[in-house]
């Protein structure tokens, strides 16, 4: 048995971490290239990257912000945990007003060392660890109730660094990988879930919302990239309209816990979709 450590350095909503051990029974034998465009908190690419080893890792997400994130990671490590702990300095449990006034900063910043720093300080303090952005491409997240959050993990973000040095990072649509995915090529997706309910909708996870047509749309790519011989694997919500869309596929549950919401009550185990085109 190889022990596997995931060093996922980022909080993300409907992160799969947990879901790897369900996970594994349903990746194929062997993958030579690798892509992920709904990148994330990266759980199933830090699996695949030293499980599988392949020969070629595309990575892609919509959100620059994140894609600039790992890009840091990978290249410059060591400025961005230094740039952590000066954060972590100053944060105290009552440092409502140094949070605010770091997001106000975020938000008027361009893609930088420092705003990764900045994003992975507010992804570590903000509420339940939510990314979420208005419509003007704001992050507005409030400040979360710890006492002690783990604002610098060293060992995580160096472990990650070095996991990411063979992968290439891209900021861009899921479409964008169909040209250059070949035969028994693998795909991972995992985009913003189609909400369980109309009450329950999120997927602000950038200014653009990824709605109803984008589900169509995704369910389409995912047809063409099996008539193009790549194998792909799907996780969304399991919901009557994403069992219709992926209904000429194989369809398995897995279960998982809901951490994301306020109240605590409704954090219940729940039932999640993988898609397949391979048994």
């Amino acid at each position: 048995m190889i022990s596997i450590t995931l060093p996922v350095f980022v909080k993300w909503a409907g992160g799969k971490s947990k879901l790897i051990p369900q996970f594994k029974e349903h990746f194929p034998e062997k993958v030579e290239s690798y892509y992920e465009p709904f990148l994330g908190g990266g759980a199933v690419f830090f699996y695949f990257t030293q499980f599988y080893k392949p020969n070629k890792l595309v990575l892609s997400d919509i959100n620059h912000v994140l894609v600039e994130l790992y890009r840091n990671v990978k290249e410059n490590p060591d400025q961005l945990i230094k740039l952590l702990k000066e954060h972590k300095s100053k944060h105290t449990p009552d440092s409502s007003k140094y949070y605010y006034k770091m997001r106000e900063r975020y938000n008027q910043l361009h893609n930088t060392i420092e705003k990764s720093a900045l994003f992975l300080y507010l992804n570590k303090t903000c509420f339940n660890g939510l990314y979420r952005e208005n419509a003007k491409g704001h992050f507005n997240v409030p400040i979360g109730r710890y006492k002690n959050p783990s604002i610098v993990n060293a060992g995580e973000i160096k472990k990650a660094s070095s996991l990411l040095k063979n992968a290439e990072v891209f900021e861009q649509d899921f479409e964008n990988i169909l040209p250059s995915v070949n035969k028994n090529d693998f795909v991972y997706l995992d985009p913003p879930y189609h909400p369980v309910s109309e009450t329950s909708s999120f997927t602000s996870y950038s200014k653009q919302d990824f709605g109803k047509e984008d589900q169509k749309r995704l369910a389409e790519f995912c047809k063409k990239l099996d008539k193009k011989g790549v194998k792909f694997m799907l996780s969304n919500s399991d919901t009557k309209f994403v069992k219709e869309l992926y209904s000429e596929f194989n369809i398995h549950l897995v279960s998982t816990r809901r951490m994301i919401s306020a109240d605590k009550t409704k954090r219940k185990t729940i039932n999640e979709v993988v898609v397949k085109n391979y048994s």
